[in-house]
């Protein structure tokens, strides 16, 4: 009696016990391997085709965590997208991989032919290059690769055609914008920062979280108690903003401080991506800035907050060792980025200094708890860009009512000497102000939110090389929304906003 469907889905150390055992009755094993989040035509050909290379047919598919096709992808969730497949009659086999390439379930299943689209025949078309990495899997374990040609489809085009994935005005936003700007304009923008040399200026920040499950209120106390599951230490504040533009950049430098007791330099160095170079000052009798969020486990939703922060300006000392750094090697790049998250680095003549010998500066003044009101755009007499989000704006001019788009071309010009701004607004996107055009207003491209941590940071960080490079203001925003939707669905600082993830978002958008 033949498995029903649901039978045939296994997890990976089971199907490497079973492909084991193939091997040893000298069957031939094919395995195919993607996302298939709209199972079609061109799938049914290819599995078809993959079946034929071998006695017995596994597909495994790529679990939800590691797809990255954009917002409100997949569609479907891994286990509905394995049943679909396994409901294939050819297909023996199915297993969803949790790892973040497929080099592992390769290594499990240990494939005699491995089966992938034309469109991966040109290893360089890969944006991924995962292709290379996959192919020397198969062959370490003496198997090939295979490359189907027959009718092909896109998943992601016939999502985008026929699936309400996004409310009415987004869908029509993402019309207007395959009609007027065209994805291969986006990707050519996208390349063209690659040759970029960046400064970041700003503060460090550990973020800690402590992951608890509520267990009660006890009976003597008017407080939650709760029990501890784990916790994880990110590398957060400029550290994680330039870990996002890194990627699409030929080199990224930080002036940071940090703190001479308990500095964490090198777990900062260790979180940092390989083309970053960290320059610190250090804070005497002070530890790095650290951030503890007590998170209920169960949704990612934050409890309460402990700050381990020394906040003052910065000693005499630090602060004349900070103004030789950014005096000698701030006028050497291409554009100079403040991420000022308001914990002492960037005060008084230090923002002067920036301003003067910036030779693009772009920058985020960020409000949050520790400088609710003190650390305001407005204290930057210039810049060429600036992102803040939609309340950091209002506290600016002090004006809590008035619509955002008024705010940004026609009161906040007035106080900062900037022709170009973005303002983010959360699930409203975002509003983009150049001067002497209309104000632009692009929409949020996600529904699916697990940690809003870093959003901001992420979208100020892709977008100010885009702005340096001078394009349209509004294609910047559209680009940073995007950003925006990748990163609430990361938990912390787990992954960085790459490149690749930008890549892929903006072709399955506009396919």
């Amino acid at each position: 009696m033949k498995p029903s469907a649901r039978e045939k889905i296994k997890g990976i150390s089971e199907l490497s016990d079973i492909a084991g055992r193939l091997h040893h009755e000298g069957k031939k094993i094919a395995h195919a391997h993607g996302t298939f989040d709209l199972l079609h035509m061109g799938h049914v050909r290819h599995l078809e085709h993959a079946r034929r290379e071998g006695d017995v047919l596994f597909v495994t598919v790529t679990a939800d965590e590691h797809v990255h096709k954009g917002p409100g992808r997949p569609v479907f969730t891994d286990q509905l997208r394995a049943e679909m497949l396994a409901a294939l009659e050819y297909v023996d086999w199915v297993g969803i991989n949790h790892a973040v390439s497929a080099e592992e379930v390769i290594d499990a299943i240990k494939p005699d032919a491995y089966i992938k689209g034309s469109d991966y025949v040109d290893a360089d078309q890969d944006v991924t290059g995962k292709i290379v990495d996959e192919r020397n899997a198969v062959e370490r374990h003496g198997g090939r690769i295979v490359f189907t040609d027959d009718i092909t489809f896109s998943s992601s085009e016939l999502i985008n055609r026929h699936v309400d994935v996004f409310e009415p005005e987004v869908k029509d936003y993402l019309d207007r914008i395959r009609q007027t700007v065209g994805l291969e304009q986006l990707l050519t923008l996208v390349e063209s920062i690659k040759d970029m040399r960046i400064l970041v200026i700003g503060d460090t920040i550990l973020d800690e979280y402590q992951y608890v499950s509520p267990s009660g209120q006890p009976s003597k106390e008017n407080i939650m108690s709760t029990r501890h599951e784990d916790m994880e230490l990110f590398a957060g504040g400029v550290i994680a903003a330039a870990n996002h533009v890194a990627s699409f950049c030929k080199q990224v430098d930080i002036i940071t401080c940090l703190g001479q007791n308990d500095s964490r330099e090198n777990f900062i160095k260790t979180q940092s991506h390989e083309n970053i170079n960290i320059i610190p000052v250090y804070r005497p009798n002070a530890p790095t800035t650290r951030k503890v969020r007590f998170v209920d486990n169960s949704y990612v939703r934050k409890l309460f907050e402990v700050q381990f922060i020394e906040d003052s300006p910065l000693p005499p000392e630090s602060r004349d060792d900070l103004h030789r750094k950014i005096s000698e090697l701030a006028p050497q790049y291409d554009l100079v980025m403040a991420a000022d998250f308001g914990h002492g680095l960037i005060s008084g003549n230090t923002v002067d200094l920036i301003c003067k010998v910036s030779p693009f500066l772009a920058v985020n003044a960020q409000t949050n708890s520790a400088n609710r009101g003190y650390n305001l755009i407005t204290k930057y007499p210039r810049a060429d860009y600036i992102c803040i989000d939609a309340p950091e704006a209002r506290l600016a001019v002090g004006d809590r009512f008035s619509d955002l788009a008024i705010i940004a071309q026609d009161v906040l010009p007035r106080r900062i000497d900037c022709n170009r701004m973005i303002l983010t607004h959360g699930r409203h996107g975002c509003v983009a102000y150049d001067a002497g055009k209309p104000v632009s207003q692009i929409p949020a491209f996600t529904r699916r939110v697990v940690d809003t941590m870093g959003a901001g940071d992420a979208f100020f960080s892709i977008t100010a090389p885009l702005a340096k490079v001078g394009t349209d203001i509004a294609t910047i925003g559209l680009i940073g929304n995007i950003a925006g939707a990748i990163k609430v669905g990361i938990v912390g600082h787990r992954n960085s906003v790459d490149k690749v993830s930008v890549v892929k978002a903006l072709t399955a958008l506009l396919k």
